[in-house]
């Protein structure tokens, strides 16, 4: 026995079908994805005071490159394939890598007892430093072992003329191999980076 189907509530038929599938895809597909976001933690005042007089500095906006002016947390695979930085998908930070560093710099600058000035603020005489960063990435050396790397060159002038410049380097082992610990190993890092500059600023202002 042959049925015979209407086209026309064929084509209707086939209609609804259709956009009850799309309808579900689309549900699934506009569920978004679990995102972490991390920044530094808080500033905690260090357990000795440093103890040194650095005064007043102007502390300018640190600056580097493009990648790092965004919320990108990035890590590279130093074993495979150490040319290509990669960015963790379910994992941001809280701001820009290099405005996290500038306020963490600044804090660490003023727990020290030093005035830490904005451009802004500059008036004549006072010495302003200028960061920029070079590399912020968890690096990993195997699947399993990773650091957080930072490398920050300051430079310091009065007067527009160039008093000194020195490059900080720090390599933080991370206490795991995912975002999380990518994070906590690049706090750490750029915290001793913050405190090696409070001791050169320090020395060069025993030098004057």
């Amino acid at each position: 026995m042959r049925i015979t189907v209407n086209p026309t509530l064929y084509r209707l038929l086939c209609t609804a079908a259709l956009g009850a599938t799309l309808a579900l895809s689309g549900c699934a597909s506009d569920k978004p994805p679990s995102n972490t976001t991390f920044d530094f933690g808080p500033a905690l005042m260090p357990a000795t005071p440093a103890g040194v007089a650095i005064g007043a500095v102007v502390v300018t906006e640190v600056t580097g490159s493009a990648a790092l002016d965004n919320e990108n947390m990035l890590y590279r695979l130093n074993y495979s394939d150490p040319l290509q930085a990669r960015a963790y998908t379910q994992s941001r930070w809280s701001a820009t890598p290099l405005q996290l560093i500038s306020q963490r710099l600044k804090t660490r600058i003023a727990q020290s007892g030093a005035k830490a000035l904005n451009a802004t603020d500059a008036a004549a005489g006072v010495p302003i430093l200028r960061i920029e960063v070079d590399d912020f990435s968890h690096s990993f050396s195997t699947p399993t072992q990773s650091d957080g790397q930072v490398v920050i060159r300051a430079s310091l002038f009065t007067e527009h003329k160039l008093v000194d410049q020195k490059i900080f380097t720090r390599s933080t082992s991370a206490n795991s191999a995912n975002a999380a610990g990518g994070a906590q190993a690049l706090a750490a890092s750029t915290d001793a980076i913050a405190a090696d500059m409070v001791a050169w600023l320090s020395a060069l202002r025993v030098r004057k």
